[in-house]
């Protein structure tokens, strides 16, 4: 299995697998694990057992959907799977098109690892170059060549959609927070689809089911999904802000550009190049994404220098916001009032707690 693999799958796959499991750890990608596997076999005479690309797994795939007409009754109007190497599609497809040909399916990919798009696009697998990981359950690089028939040949309404990693964090947080759900990456990419993808009346009764595929979820990636949800959703920013070197500057800037919802979730301090400023790393969270406008107005206004940094540049902060520490904390969270020491710049490369503007 990939370095990628969440810990908590590989300790499960120990457990139900006891004496009869050796897990090897090896590739940054599934595709280079499965070659390291398949080598293995090979010089070994074991069995290998494709994740998606054999017909007997195909087919034991698509127990799915069967599975899901015989609970409703019926087969499903639209029906949406998540789709990496695209055997969980391909095996629903082989069954739908034997028993309700008319079914619309849609099939999932994340932003990034789009591997079943590109083959479609070019009439067979296509070698994916660079692809995105984070999506570890959907991340392959080349699609089944035998799926990739199965989908080309079918006769009923399908599509592929991609959907942005940050909005499937929002949708992993949603099925939590609401549904009590716990989905993995790939395990959210069905329904978060439902946020862009049109699904047009059908008459009374329109059933559509997203396929929730997989529940190896760390709760260790928490933090990186919170992060990502929140960018996407317009609320976490990140700014070079370069601060005079002087009593009182932090403050201000607290007061005069902060509004009454807005966090603090991130201030490091960067090389300085000047006695007289010193440019620091804030990461703020706003409490409502409309409010953008009006933060980016106040620093505008400010005495201080901003720069915004986008999320497509390098530049921008990838790993989560530290987390609280056992160190002297510089504002209290109780009061969100800031002690002397918010007068007073921080020791280089310092980061702070999580706090919010003094309140009156």
């Amino acid at each position: 299995m990939p370095g990628t693999t969440p810990r908590q799958k590989r300790n499960r796959i120990l457990a139900l697998g006891g004496d009869s499991v050796e897990l090897v750890i090896r590739g940054d990608t599934y595709d280079a694990a499965y070659a390291l596997a398949s080598a293995d076999a090979e010089s070994s005479g074991r069995l290998p057992v494709p994740a998606f690309d054999h017909p007997d797994v195909i087919a034991g795939q698509g127990t799915v959907v069967r599975e899901i007409a015989e609970q409703l009754g019926r087969a499903p109007d639209v029906l949406v799977v998540p789709v990496g190497g695209a055997g969980l599609v391909a095996g629903c497809l082989s069954w739908l098109v034997e028993y309700a040909p008319r079914t619309r399916v849609i099939g999932v990919e994340p932003i990034g690892a789009e591997s079943l798009t590109a083959a479609l696009a070019a009439g067979h697998p296509v070698r994916l170059e660079e692809m995105d990981t984070f999506v570890d359950g959907a991340a392959v690089r080349r699609v089944g060549a035998l799926p990739l028939r199965i989908v080309q040949d079918y006769p009923g309404p399908f599509e592929v959609c991609g959907v942005d990693p940050g909005v499937l964090c929002e949708e992993m947080i949603e099925l939590f927070q609401t549904e009590g759900v716990i989905a993995e990456p790939a395990g959210a990419l069905a329904t978060a689809a439902l946020r862009k993808v049109t699904i047009p009346p059908n008459g009374e009764g329109t059933d559509v089911v997203c396929v929730v595929s997989g529940g190896n979820q760390d709760i260790s990636r928490y933090g990186e999904v919170a992060e990502r949800a929140l960018i996407s959703e317009g609320r976490k920013h990140y700014f070079i802000v370069e601060f005079p070197q002087e009593p009182g500057a932090l403050r201000r800037f607290l007061d005069e550009v902060l509004g009454p919802d807005d966090d603090i979730t991130l201030f490091e301090y960067v090389k300085r190049t000047s006695k007289e400023f010193g440019p620091a790393l804030v990461g703020i969270e706003l409490g409502n994404p409309e409010d953008l406008s009006r933060l980016m107005a106040s620093l505008e206004h400010s005495p201080v220098h901003a720069t915004r940094i986008p999320p497509s540049e390098a530049a921008f902060p990838r790993a989560p916001s530290p987390p609280f520490s056992s160190s002297p904390a510089w504002c209290s969270r109780k009061t969100r009032n800031f002690t002397a020491a918010a007068s007073r710049p921080r020791s280089r490369g310092s980061s702070e707690q999580r706090c919010r503007r003094p309140r009156s």
